[in-house]
């Protein structure tokens, strides 16, 4: 079947601004899990019938943060994307999105197609997460929400609280769980290679990445809230490995490192290619449901918003 070509030009309130694929999943403890060999690439039509069916609020958030491959640029060749939407990436009625005007749509690939709008987006791991993750959050069933804030070609000092991205992540943040009963389940962040080029950049990132975890808990006013964090698979060779040191020396309470490193990059040496990102929303997935993922319980409707 012939792959969707879509053309997105919304604005987005973020901008006044090679080796075989990694086989385990690595957390702050050293503990490893295997993720899936391949990933089914079949060209398929997204489909338009879930228009009018998805909740109207959903039940399980997560924010998606960073830069361009947390936006996805899978499938995005001399500026456009090719439009191919892997099985693992399809839209699903129970999965939907924040888009940058703060409505709920139903989510489909790019999902970042209104948030980082001066590149072209694609593929990102934010679907291929939500779909690994949805039957497993309460009973299965429930709707889950993803909010997408990355925005390429930033780097962690532009994230910095009282920055335009920052408040942004926090505005659209706070507005997913406003007059609903979603709960904020995990931040997903990749981000880093913006900080590779130079020495100062690498070797301030711990540090500044754990104040963005403080400030992100501080102001959500969730202490404990689980942050999934990418070690980068790319970046200037210069500086590139004393970031992911960086990122995979964090030692603090929730906190997870998926390791990118091995993970097939496009021609440009920079960007996760479609097959990458859906393997990444797999790690994704696995970190969560085994360190975060609460036991089951009974399962209700997607919620309505509150009155009132």
């Amino acid at each position: 079947m012939l792959a969707q070509r879509t053309n997105f030009t919304s604005p987005s309130p973020f901008l006044a601004s090679n080796s075989q694929p990694n086989q385990v999943l690595k957390d702050n403890q050293n503990q490893t899990q295997q993720i899936p060999e391949s990933v089914d690439m079949e060209e398929t039509k997204i489909p338009v019938t879930e228009q009018n069916q998805f909740p109207q609020t959903p039940k399980h958030i997560f924010i998606l943060s960073g830069q361009s491959n947390m936006a996805g640029r899978g499938g995005v060749h001399h500026h456009h994307w090719d439009g191919v939407v892997p099985l693992d990436s399809q839209p699903h009625a129970s999965i939907i999105r924040l888009s940058a005007n703060l409505h709920w749509e139903p989510a489909r690939e790019p999902l970042h197609h209104d948030i980082d709008v001066r590149k072209a987006c694609g593929v990102g791991p934010g679907m291929s997460f939500a779909n690994a993750v949805k039957d497993h959050l309460g009973g299965g069933g429930e709707c889950l929400g993803l909010v997408p804030c990355a925005v390429g070609g930033t780097a962690i000092k532009e994230w910095e609280r009282g920055q335009h991205l920052y408040d942004n992540m926090l505005k659209r943040s706070k507005e997913s769980v406003e007059k609903t009963k979603g709960e904020i389940k995990a931040l997903l962040w990749y981000q880093g290679e913006s900080d590779t080029p130079s020495y100062h950049t690498a070797e301030a990132y711990k540090e500044n990445m754990e104040r963005l975890i403080h400030n992100v808990r501080e102001d959500l006013g969730l202490p404990s809230l689980p942050i999934i964090q990418v070690a980068i698979a790319s970046g200037d060779e210069r500086y590139m490995e004393k970031v992911r040191e960086a990122q995979l020396a964090i030692d603090l309470p929730n906190i997870i490192c998926v390791d990118a490193k091995g993970l097939a990059l496009k021609e440009d040496n920079l960007h996760l290619t479609t097959e990458a990102q859906v393997k990444l929303g797999h790690m994704l997935a696995d970190a969560f449901l085994t360190h975060f993922n609460a036991p089951p319980s009974q399962s209700s409707p997607c919620s309505a918003p509150k009155t009132g």
